[in-house]
């Protein structure tokens, strides 16, 4: 490590701010909400799976008897949860200062969510679009506030193909559909950086990836599996995504990943995504799509 590398003791306090993770009871996002609560925030842990989310917070309370949290039940795979979600976090809180999609499915057998929508697509795009435009009202009116989305590096294989976004069409090819969803993730977040400049809004949006980074994310491969023995362990995993929630030289736009090479490893810097993750038109037409499909238009 040397002075310019970018690690959590240069988080400044979050006291007094409100942070919701999304997939926070492992991995990654468990690693975010531990950091944030370390620093003063008050953390909802937004997770699927009650057991997992009890257990991450017993765990961060023995480090840290004093950390802020709080568990809330919600599955991006069904469009009714994120809506009793959303309404049940803006009955309880006034404000969100962070706002970090993190959760995620990769690789999975060929499966629906509740509403439908291809798996991966579902949850890691359409889930978070949908849950983001539901906290919209109260993240606008939070001073300073911000939205994170977790990318990846696999985003530089996405190609999507906007008239089949289900994968009705086409034989279903798990790894081309993850790639998909992770540049679906890029293009939500330029658009909606572009969108909030226009607006004036004081909201920033920025984008992470944690590069090969050993989590249960990649259970249904083992190919992956097996080459996590290159993999960086979850802490550093996680410091592109805590770069891009509090680095005060942030800009809506930002995109943060490690700084070693291929963006595999090391400490978080800024980096840039792939021309096609930059297409304008593509990112506008998926942001009318996501819309229609999750019956949210996002009107920003």
């Amino acid at each position: 490590m040397n002075n310019n590398d970018w690690e959590v003791s240069r988080i400044p306090d979050q006291s007094g701010r409100v942070a919701i993770v999304t997939g926070a009871g492992s991995g990654i996002g468990y690693e975010t909400a531990r950091v944030l609560a370390n620093k003063g925030a008050r953390v909802i842990l937004a997770v699927r799976n009650q057991q997992k989310g009890e257990t991450a917070i017993t765990r961060i309370k023995a480090q840290d008897a004093d950390a802020d949290l709080r568990l809330m039940l919600f599955d991006l795979a069904s469009l009714d949860s994120v809506k009793r979600f959303a309404v049940d976090f803006n009955a309880k809180f006034d404000r969100l200062d962070l706002l970090i999609n993190n959760a995620g499915v990769m690789v999975p057998p060929d499966s629906k969510t509740a509403d439908g929508f291809e798996l991966q697509i579902g949850t890691n795009h359409l889930g978070h679009f949908a849950l983001t435009a539901e906290l919209f009202g109260v993240i606008a009116k939070t001073q300073q506030s911000r939205i994170i989305n977790v990318a990846s590096a696999a985003h530089n294989y996405g190609n999507l193909n906007l008239d089949d976004l289900n994968w009705e069409k086409r034989k279903y090819k798990a790894w081309t559909a993850y790639c998909d969803s992770k540049i679906a993730n890029l293009y939500f977040t330029y658009e909606l950086a572009d969108r909030i400049r226009s607006a004036g809004l004081d909201v920033t949006a920025t984008a992470a990836h944690p590069g090969w980074t050993a989590t249960e994310l990649q259970r249904h491969n083992r190919l992956f599996e097996i080459l996590n023995i290159f993999a960086q362990d979850i802490e550093m995993g996680a410091l592109p995504t805590l770069r891009a929630a509090t680095d005060e030289t942030a800009i809506s736009g930002d995109y943060f990943g490690p700084g070693g090479w291929r963006e595999w490893r090391g400490y978080p810097v800024k980096v840039q995504s792939n021309k096609l993750s930059h297409d304008r038109l593509i990112a506008e037409r998926l942001w009318m799509e996501s819309g229609k499909l999750t019956g949210r238009p996002f009107n920003l």
